[in-house]
């Protein structure tokens, strides 16, 4: 690298990846926690990409079903552009070699999910799209001579100069500390759902780049929109349980009662394609009141685990068939629609940080995200940002210096009591009388890890927000 002072990218999932890619010619710093991204949310992605490009689909029908899933909550102008570009990113994509999934005539395979009226999810592996997503991109940006990679390092400090970002403090898994110097920093940590009892996401998924942002005095928006997965499996005394991909259902899966009865038969006009937030509150209501709900896919065709093989296979370990028995399932946090506020180039309210992927909200998931749109956020948003940053002066900042540190973390027996609380009180059905007693409790009316402090914030903007909207939704 030349003697400029790198853009430093923290995080090397799907945004991150985008974001350095984008950046060249100028020199990138990438830190993360694992050397192949596998640690990330995005190799965790089942779905695959939302674009517009099946006979009798068009951009328009796109954006309608993003802002029906965001409850009117989106961006306008994120969601066209977003819809608008998604083709293009499926072409860039297709570029770097990543094996999207095809019919018997070549063209590109589309399934359906959730909130979508047409078949629109390109996907890769069947259920694997997001790590041959993050496969392909890895392999682009360790070529890239601009790129520079630190792995297994942790950051927990932001360095400011006169109220700009312009370092970090990084610390490798043998507590070495190291202070790094920038011309701007990205985050691109991913969110937050590993905070709750059950999730989908990751170990690592647990807001530590948020909160950095946070302590910076970056602004914060709709951090009361978690998303729940209607479908994870249901696994006793799981935390981060395996996902069971929306497009079983796409492609023939019901959900039914512990009595076999259909679950979402007149609820809702799109059925077990509902939006993710009305079929996870269904779920969450019949596990209370049964204490189970179960996947059907006997009406899938053709052979289930090649087309469903991470599904299968997870299934499997925990002693399931898929194939002959229905699948256990449970809502799961999986995606957070709030973060540190961005405008359209990424940019935070502190000068110098930046923020993409599900770290940021820029408006476009609104109060709940349309499925599959999540990779194509990080793909397209995180090329944008880059982009912008590639015409950015690197020289070093000055003035007096500030550390803003993350702080402590929580012990462990703490973090698992405070995943339950936020589970219990934030989960996909909340009342005010629950919230209040979680924000009263001794975990976060004097919080004193940073974990803590988040969820305090979190669970504050709920009781904030008095009506239901999207993921948010008050039974009082």
């Amino acid at each position: 690298m030349s003697g400029e002072l790198p853009i430093v990218i923290v995080g090397g999932g799907v945004a991150g990846l985008a974001t350095a890619l984008a950046v060249a010619p100028l020199p990138v710093l990438l830190l993360c926690r694992n050397a192949d991204g596998g640690d990330s949310a995005s190799t965790l992605a089942q779905g695959g990409i939302a674009a517009a490009i099946g006979d009798g689909d068009d951009v328009a029908a796109h954006v309608a079903d993003t802002l029906a899933a965001g409850a009117g909550h989106n961006d306008l102008v994120m969601v066209r552009w977003l819809c608008r570009n998604a083709s293009g990113a499926v072409e860039w994509l297709t570029s770097l070699g990543v094996p999207f999934d095809r019919d018997s005539g070549g063209q590109l395979a589309l399934g359906r999910e959730g909130g979508h009226r047409a078949a629109r999810i390109v996907h890769a592996g069947g259920d694997a799209s997001g790590a041959a997503v993050v496969r392909s991109m890895h392999a682009q940006a360790r070529a890239a001579t601009h790129i520079d990679w630190r792995s297994d390092v942790d950051v927990d400090a932001l360095l400011l100069r006169d109220g700009r970002v312009c370092g970090v403090r990084a610390r490798d898994i043998n507590g070495r500390q190291e202070e790094i110097q920038a011309a701007a920093v990205v985050l691109a940590t991913g969110g937050m759902g590993a905070l709750f009892a059950r999730t989908s996401n990751p170990p690592g998924a647990i807001g530590s780049g948020l909160v950095l942002g946070m302590a910076a005095g970056a602004a914060t928006r709709d951090l009361e929109f978690m998303q729940f997965h209607p479908t994870a499996l249901d696994v006793a005394d799981g935390h981060c349980l395996p996902l069971v991909t929306e497009a079983l259902r796409g492609a023939g899966a019901r959900l039914r009662r512990i009595d076999g009865s259909p679950l979402m038969d007149k609820l809702h006009a799109m059925g077990d394609l509902a939006p993710r937030d009305i079929v996870a509150r269904q779920v969450w209501r019949a596990l209370r009141d049964d204490g189970r709900v179960w996947l059907d896919t006997s009406g899938v065709e053709g052979d289930l685990a090649s087309r469903f093989p991470t599904v299968h296979a997870s299934c499997l370990a925990h002693g399931i068939d898929p194939r002959h028995a229905p699948i256990p399932v449970t809502p799961a946090a999986h995606f957070h629609m709030g973060g540190l506020s961005v405008d359209l180039e990424g940019r935070t309210t502190v000068r110098g940080l930046y923020a993409v992927g599900e770290v940021a909200c820029n408006g476009v998931h609104g109060a709940n995200r349309l499925a599959s749109n999540s990779l194509l956020e990080g793909l397209l948003c995180g090329r944008r940002t880059g982009q912008h940053l590639s015409r950015l002066p690197t020289t070093p900042a000055r003035g007096q210096h500030q550390w803003r540190q993350r702080g402590e973390s929580l012990a462990l027996p703490a973090l698992v009591e405070l995943r339950r609380s936020l589970w219990d009180a934030a989960g996909p059905v909340r009342v005010e009388s629950t919230l209040q007693h979680a924000l009263d409790g001794e975990l976060l009316r004097n919080p004193t890890g940073w974990q803590a402090r988040l969820a305090k914030q979190l669970i504050a903007a709920a009781l904030g927000r008095r009506t239901s909207l999207g993921s948010h939704y008050r039974e009082d």
